[in-house]
């Protein structure tokens, strides 16, 4: 692209290769754009809720991937067109910042830019429905903070925020089970049991690891393992570390009490020179001096372990059969090639210091659990390591369990257990920092909704337009509930309506679940404010970034 003027010195621009660029302006530019974005949103709307369907996604390695998380829907498809990636990054943001309501926001996007789409046709201009929509989220949020709800919790009261992490996996395990259980009264048995176990092992592991004072919480500090087999009820917290390895050698003790844990970076094995170098052995003399030099260096490297106290050594390389052999006559435990990640918060729970060189190992860089046992599952090879009662107990684990056949659903199983169990904690850390509520079933939007339409008569202008656009489309959110639960759609979001307008009830929502009732607060249906204010936010930003696009350039197609 280059500048360039005329005759009369007016200026215009040359582009390169203008015959291979494909180009569009103004109307039809943001048509499209609209059209791209609201197609990723229609692949997302039938996930929406706990009756939402889930996707299929195939990897070029054959992967395959069956979820209902729109984060993960959104990361897994191969999108080129800029606008949807657009949505794939709200979608990620919303996970960042939330880690809750990805496929809501991208519902809600949809919905924003599809009303959008018939102002743009009737004349408005993109920059007033920008500004509508604004002055609209800016409503809906001051609504929010009006209608929620706030609740006391503590470590002896976790009722309230269980009731919460059960709401965000009643549209993940659910649908999980459905799909994987064997038969159909399994799944009216397990259902409900593991979606409360999971929640109480969720905000558990969240407490376990927070700062009520400063209401922080650090979730690097929780890790999730899965391992396939057992039962989902298997699930369990372990108020330690988990490590997927084994004792180095198979006569090592098998559980070790109050051990003193040498954590260490550096391999068991004889210095290597930095440059290149060659060794000739004629003799056996020569070889015998040679393999005394290197077993002294393995007793020394062992003796400087057993001299500071250490009953278990975990390092970060490998080390040869020679040095192996020796640590289990000298009765000193060992594990090898534990990654990086694990090491850190192995040091983490157990106070230690990692320790880059033998020469830096003393008393007070050792690390200190009450329990390290090796567990072996079922009747297979499989062992992991379990470090319990540690010093420093702010580091825990979820160790989930998936079981039915074939293998690759209980692999299946186990990773979208995984990503459920990761937003069931998002949404308890979200509930620390900020103990405020509102409630789910659509009721949230409904009154958001009301809100928003009552107010636009105080706006003379066209921005009343795109204001009353954005109160319709708050309503596409429970209405795509109502219709992924099989439900009239519009009938039942004119009855739910027109209920919280008779009865001032901000809390009447889509019954998804046939509960009988349409009052979220009797179902226990909650979300978080914040999350809730999140989506709105996020959601009109975007749709504000793509209106103000009115000239697309794109290289040919061919």
């Amino acid at each position: 692209m280059a500048l360039a003027f005329d005759e009369f010195g007016r200026p215009f621009v040359i582009i390169k290769e203008q015959d291979q660029k494909v180009r569009l302006r103004g109307l039809d530019a943001q048509k499209a754009n609209i059209a791209s974005g609201m197609a990723v949103s229609r692949i997302l709307r039938t996930s929406l809720g706990p009756k939402g369907m889930d996707k299929m996604l195939q990897s070029p390695d054959g992967d395959v991937t069956t979820t209902n998380d729109g984060a993960t829907i959104l990361e897994q498809m191969d999108v080129d067109n800029q606008i949807a990636k657009l949505l794939v990054e709200l979608s990620r943001s919303q996970d960042y910042e939330i880690g809750d309501g990805t496929t809501g926001v991208v519902v809600l996007a949809g919905a924003l830019l599809e009303q959008a789409q018939k102002l743009l046709e009737r004349g408005v201009h993109p920059i007033r429905v920008a500004e509508g929509y604004e002055t609209a989220s800016r409503i809906a949020v001051e609504n929010l903070e009006k209608i929620a709800q706030r609740f006391d919790f503590g470590v002896n009261n976790i009722e309230p925020l269980v009731q919460t992490c059960m709401t965000t996996l009643s549209s993940k395990i659910s649908e999980c089970l459905e799909h994987l259980l064997w038969t159909l009264w399994k799944l009216r048995i397990c259902v409900n049991r593991c979606k409360r176990s999971l929640a109480e092992i969720s905000v558990k592991a969240v407490l376990a690891v927070a700062d009520l004072e400063r209401k922080d919480v650090n979730l690097d500090l929780i890790k999730v393992e899965g391992k396939v087999g057992g039962k989902l009820e298997d699930t369990e917290l372990i108020y330690g570390i988990l490590v997927d390895k084994e004792m180095s050698h198979p006569q090592m003790p098998k559980q070790i009490e109050d051990a003193k844990i040498a954590i260490l970076t550096c391999p068991f094995e004889p210095p290597k020179p930095k440059t290149k170098h060659k060794m000739d052995i004629d003799t056996v003399e020569k070889f015998q001096t040679l393999r005394k030099q290197e077993q002294q260096y393995f007793n020394n490297m062992v003796q400087k372990c057993k001299g500071v106290g250490a009953t278990l050594v975990i390092c970060q390389w490998g080390f040869d059969d020679e040095a192996n052999h020796l640590l289990m006559h000298r009765d000193l435990p060992a594990v090898r090639w534990v990654g990086s990640v694990e090491l850190e918060l192995i040091a983490i729970a157990t106070g230690g210091r990692i320790v880059p060189r033998f020469e830096e190992l003393t008393p007070e860089k050792l690390g200190k659990a009450g329990l390290v046992r090796e567990k072996a599952f079922g009747t297979t090879k499989d062992r992991m390591l379990y470090v319990e009662h540690c010093a420093n107990s702010r580091a825990v684990t979820i160790f989930i369990r998936g079981g039915s056949t074939p293998a690759s659903c209980n692999k299946m199983m186990v990773e979208e257990t995984k990503r459920s169990i990761h937003d069931a904690l998002c949404v308890a850390r979200n509930l620390i920092r900020n103990n405020s509520i509102v409630y789910g079933g659509g009721s949230s939007e409904i009154s958001c909704s009301i809100s928003v339409e009552a107010a636009a008569d105080r706006y003379p202008g066209v921005e009343q337009y795109a204001i009353r656009a954005f109160a319709d489309a708050l309503d596409s959110v429970p209405m795509a509930l109502a219709e992924n639960s099989g439900l009239q759609p519009i009938e039942t979001l004119s009855a739910v309506k027109s209920q919280q307008i008779k009865e001032n009830n901000p809390y009447c929502g889509i019954d998804c679940n046939d509960a009988g009732t349409n009052d979220m607060r009797q179902q226990n249906v909650f979300e978080t404010l914040i999350g809730k204010q999140q989506q709105i936010l996020l959601a009109t930003q975007v749709v504000k970034m793509i209106l103000k696009i009115d000239d697309v350039i794109s290289p040919s197609d061919f």
